[in-house]
């Protein structure tokens, strides 16, 4: 890893010592490195200029400073800082990071080590890698949002989750940890090209081949996609619902059994289907929800009730797994049993003299750096009013 140095004292993650900068904006990339964060991972997040924050529920465990990287002054600054660093991650269009002397190989020829990820869109080359696009984007060029919704109606994207976050932050934090594991080998950076188009394409590896075919012979049609009767979801008797999952046969038996619902039919022979269907909409909408998370409890049926957010904290068994945890401060994952994951204290006040300072810059070389008022540079924000601080955003470029 790059030379050691000293931050706040924190839990010893397994990612403990490995530095991160962080010069992403709009929701994957800071997901991403709040991940790295939870990880134990320092994270640098360079603002300035009209690019403010990221959003805050992406901003906890990181430090965040200000740069004009427009001046001479700010990019040597960057560039000390890159000295010092393990990873960096952008999210600029192609061929912007280069112009404003961020670019792969300015910096790598300044830290050979280093592992340099680009996360954009529809990666780094190609007709449309410099086109601006959101996840619901991504989602429709990569067949995702032809394959899902049901078929009477346009698809719907299962809001930015997908896209964004899936094949977004987490490809790149699993690219950029990787990388980094190479690197330890190797002595060498390298690029790292996270497409959140190419994310989408490695998860629909078990999809595509059964489209098509009795598994899924078309968008909202097919064993998982919601008409089957078996795994859906079905409405009780005060408007909530419960969802089923009762694909394979023991599980399907669990649930006819547990409703008592007599003889039990061959779910996998589609004739019996709507017998099923009008069958468990009948019963699941006879009682509340809640009778039937007590009928279910314990059970192998594959049923569990439909949450909406506000709910979710109270849930027995996400409770018990993260009593701490809340919309605001969602849990640290995965779990170790040596090298704990963590939820760090959000702090987004300016850092920069402080790390700047770190790193062997004078006080006049950080007040050339830094923009004219860094203070309003990190708490502005380049999105409109209606978006300001909200998670929703993904677009690529800047």
């Amino acid at each position: 890893m790059a030379e050691s140095r000293t931050t706040n004292a924190r839990p010893k993650g397994p990612l403990a010592g490995v530095r991160v900068i962080d010069l992403s904006r709009l929701a994957p990339g800071p997901y991403c490195t709040m991940l790295l964060a939870d990880l134990g991972a320092d994270v640098i997040v360079v603002g300035g200029g009209r690019s403010g924050l990221p959003v805050t529920e992406l901003s906890r465990g990181k430090r965040f400073i200000s740069l004009n990287l427009k001046s001479s002054a700010g990019r040597e600054a960057l560039h000390r800082l890159v000295k010092t660093a393990d990873a960096l991650i952008e999210g600029f269009r192609p061929g912007v990071a280069d112009r404003i002397g961020a670019g792969y190989a300015e910096l790598s020829a300044i830290n050979p080590r280093l592992v340099y990820c680009s996360m954009t869109g529809y990666g780094q080359d190609g007709p449309r890698s410099r086109e601006a696009g959101h996840d619901i984007n991504y989602l429709a060029i990569s067949g995702v949002l032809g394959a899902v919704g049901p078929k009477s109606e346009v698809s719907y994207p299962p809001l930015n989750l997908l896209a964004d976050f899936g094949a977004g932050g987490l490809l790149a934090a699993f690219g950029i940890v990787t990388a980094l594991f190479e690197a330890r080998g190797s002595g060498r950076g390298q690029h790292v090209d996270a497409a959140m188009v190419d994310g989408c394409l490695s998860m629909m590896a078990m999809h595509f081949p059964g489209w098509q075919t009795p598994v899924m012979p078309g968008r909202g049609d097919g064993l998982i996609t919601g008409n089957a009767p078996f795994y859906r979801c079905y409405f009780c008797a005060d408007g909530r619902q419960v969802s089923v999952g009762a694909l394979e046969v023991a599980f399907f038996k669990a649930l006819w059994n547990t409703l008592k619902l007599g003889d039990i039919p061959d779910h996998m022979d589609m004739a019996t289907w709507p017998f099923i269907e009008q069958t468990l909409d009948k019963v699941f909408r006879s009682q509340p929800r809640e009778h039937w998370e007590a009928v279910f409890a314990g059970t192998d049926a594959c049923v569990a009730p439909v949450l909406s957010p506000d709910e979710v904290w109270r849930e027995a068994q996400n409770k018990h797994r993260h009593p701490d945890s809340s919309h605001s401060s969602v849990p640290a994952i995965p779990r170790f049993s040596r090298t704990s994951s963590f939820s760090s204290t959000l702090d987004r006040s300016d850092r920069s003299r402080e790390v700047l300072a770190s790193v062997g810059m004078t006080d006049d070389e950080i007040t050339a750096a830094v923009p004219s008022d860094p203070a309003s540079a990190v708490e502005g924000l380049s999105w409109p009013p209606a978006l300001r601080n909200s998670p929703l955003t993904s677009k690529q470029g800047q």
